[in-house]
């Protein structure tokens, strides 16, 4: 008897993910090269990026470096423009300012809804349109949070902006169903990176996070490139305008 398994394997996939250069973006990037994928690096820092695609080359997995600031719409569509299509996109980029509303400036707000919301929305619109054109059908998975599910003190700007990326991705996913194009969101509580370090630093900060993760631990990034890898691979083929949520039971209560 021949049992069908769940496909996982992204051969002859061409892959976009943003903020590659560290975290979360640079270990997707490394488990979709390793599944098979074309991966393309993207993020400002050319020096990291060619680095880790020379990594990836230099191990027999196919990468590139695409060195460029996604908030510069213009350049970011003028590179996808000039590259065959992309199957899977990974819009991953994103910052955060944490601090009270009352100490909030127009230029945090500017550059928190600027990354985390504007060239998310039209990054995705660039990927998507070729995918549309192409007519073959794709995965977009935008990199939310559980803080896209809940509020949190000081987080007042970074929470906006991933409940509105949830509802981006809901929306998105209507709009694209019918034409095979897939948008989910994976929803990580705190993960050690080197944007999460600093704060993570401070003692009692940490311990408060702690008390709120049911499984006692603060998240790494191999916790978060299982699902990137699901939601971009065949095997979540009927999954769309959904979120993953890997938050360590944070949002379950």
């Amino acid at each position: 008897m021949t049992i069908k398994q769940p496909d996982f394997r992204l051969d002859g996939k061409r892959a976009l993910v943003t903020g590659a250069g560290r975290g979360i973006g640079l270990a997707i990037a490394r488990c979709y090269a390793a599944a098979g994928a074309e991966v393309t690096l993207c993020a400002r820092t050319g020096a990291e990026i060619e680095m880790a695609a020379a990594e990836l080359r230099n191990a027999g997995l196919k990468a590139h470096a695409l060195a460029l600031d996604v908030s510069d719409v213009q350049a970011f569509a003028a590179a996808v423009e000039a590259a065959a299509p992309f199957d899977v996109f990974v819009n991953n980029a994103g910052t955060n300012r944490p601090k009270p509303l009352v100490e909030v400036t127009e230029e945090d707000y500017d550059a928190v809804m600027g990354l985390n919301l504007c060239a998310a929305i039209f990054c995705a619109q660039v990927v998507t349109r070729r995918m549309v054109a192409e007519g073959q059908g794709g995965s977009v998975i935008n990199m939310s949070s559980q803080m896209g599910h809940v509020g949190a003190a000081n987080r007042t700007l970074y929470c906006a902006s991933k409940w509105a990326i949830e509802g981006f991705t809901k929306a998105l996913a209507v709009e694209l169903g019918p034409k095979q194009i897939r948008v989910n969101t994976i929803c990580p509580t705190f993960i050690e990176t080197p944007m999460t370090r600093p704060f993570l630093e401070d003692e009692s900060f940490r311990e408060t996070v702690l008390s709120k993760i049911k499984l006692g631990r603060l998240g790494q990034v191999d916790d978060v490139t299982g699902a990137a890898l699901f939601l971009a691979a065949d095997a979540s083929s009927l999954m769309t305008g959904s979120a993953v949520m890997l938050d360590g039971g944070w949002t379950a209560d």
